[in-house]
Order: C-alpha cells, then sequence, then structure tokens
C-alpha cells in the first residue's frame, strides 16, 4: 500500500461479530490489559501464549503443563502464578516459557475471530509493529475489534483507529490517540484501584509507544488459540 492507498476499516465490538460473520483480517486490541501484558510477556522472554477460554480451562492446560505460567484478570487466586499486570508482569523472568492467559475481553475477542485468515493481537506497545505488518500483508479489508466495555472503550478505540491511520498515512502522530487512552476510563480505574491485581505503574506502561518491536500473531494450533510474537523488518514509517 502506498501513503494514501485505502484500507478499508471497521471497529465493532465482540458481540457485533456474530452479525458481520468472520472477518478475513482481525486487530483484537486490548490496551488495558491483556495485550499489553502478552507483549511483556514476550518482551520477558515468553514463547508463545495460549488464550484460554475459561479460567477452568487455563488451570486445566497448567495442571498438564506444569512449566507453563498462568495468568488471570483481577486479584491473585489458586492454581495461578501472576494476573493481568504489565507492571507486575515485568518482574518475571519467563525465558522460553508458554504462559496461559484468560482475561474477560482481549482473549475473549481473539477467540471469537479465531477463524480468521490472519489475527493480530494489539495495543499501543506493539502499534508501529502491527501496522508494518499489516502494510507488508498489503491487507485492504481489516477489521479491528474493540474488546473492551462491549465496544466502546476509548483507549481501544484509539489504538485500533491509530494504528489503522498508521498502516496508510506515515505522518500519523500518535500524541492524541494516547490522550484519549490516558482520559479513558479504564485508566481512571485502573488509577483509582477500581480494578484487582493493579501495580501502580499499570496505566503508564499500557501508554507506552512502540516498547516492542514485534506484532502479536494469533493461530489455531492443535485445538488452541495460540498467540506469538512476530518481528518484521522493513523501513520505518516515521
Amino acid at each position: 500500500m502506498g501513503d494514501h492507498d485505502r484500507m478499508d476499516t471497521r471497529f465493532p465490538g465482540i458481540a457485533e461479530l456474530v452479525d458481520t460473520g468472520t472477518p478475513s483480517v482481525a486487530v483484537v486490541v486490548d490496551v488495558m490489559r491483556a495485550f499489553t501484558v502478552a507483549a511483556w510477556a514476550f518482551g520477558q522472554g515468553a514463547e508463545k501464549i495460549v488464550l484460554a477460554e475459561s479460567l477452568d480451562e487455563a488451570l486445566a492446560l497448567k495442571e498438564r503443563h506444569p512449566g507453563w505460567v498462568a495468568l488471570k484478570d483481577g486479584p491473585p487466586a489458586p492454581g495461578f502464578d501472576t494476573v493481568n499486570s504489565p507492571g507486575m508482569l515485568r518482574s518475571m523472568d519467563l525465558g522460553g516459557r508458554t504462559v496461559v492467559q484468560k482475561t474477560t475481553a482481549g482473549t475473549v475477542g481473539a477467540l471469537a475471530v479465531k477463524e480468521a485468515s490472519l489475527v493480530l493481537c494489539a495495543s499501543f506497545v506493539v502499534a508501529e509493529a502491527t501496522a508494518r505488518l499489516l502494510r507488508a500483508r498489503e491487507c485492504d479489508s481489516v477489521t479491528f475489534v474493540v474488546t473492551g466495555e462491549e465496544g466502546h472503550a476509548d483507549e481501544d478505540l484509539a489504538c485500533a483507529q491509530y494504528i489503522a491511520r498508521r498502516a496508510t498515512e506515515a505522518g500519523t502522530d500518535a500524541a492524541e490517540y494516547l490522550r484519549r487512552a490516558a482520559d479513558s476510563r479504564a485508566a481512571a480505574e485502573l488509577a483509582e484501584g477500581v480494578r484487582q491485581g493493579v501495580h501502580p505503574d499499570d496505566v503508564a506502561l499500557c501508554l507506552e509507544l512502540d516498547r516492542f518491536p514485534f506484532a502479536m500473531v494469533a493461530t489455531w494450533d492443535d485445538s488452541l488459540m495460540v498467540l506469538r510474537p512476530y518481528a518484521i523488518r522493513t523501513p520505518s514509517l516515521r
């Protein structure tokens, strides 16, 4: 795609996907915090992330594979190694490990589009790499799944809109999109301790643009949805 080529985009919530059928290319966005956490897990050396359908499935996978690391939303719970917090995860050594992740929005959104030919999971920390991969694949129609707040989470919508613009317009500035995310309800709830299993640095870490140089590609692998980092080496859009 050239700088001014069009990319047809949609920004549905998870529930809206039922009415529209399986998209060809889906970017599932969860800024606060599932796919910021996933990127940090890869940054800490994780080999892959299994996106679990339920807490019970996550625990069953952990029981079958004692070396795997299981994490969930909310407060710590028996059987889980940690919670869905980038601030907490950044101190863990995950070298070569498999992580099992179950969250209320992000993992649900990814599993909802598991039949798509390309599924990317995204947040601000991998925005540039995600946009770059969409360019490299010359994707002309992309569904951005806004996972939070039944499709109304402004931090997710802002990130999705930024990636969509960045994929076609090299000069797109992130400042306004990051401001919207910083002013979102989710950011306020994390900062004020409304949500459990939170580190004081979580909001700042979720707003750290392009912290990691890889996109995250989810594939259906042996009856499991598996997320892996995908480094794409093309000239920067900056």
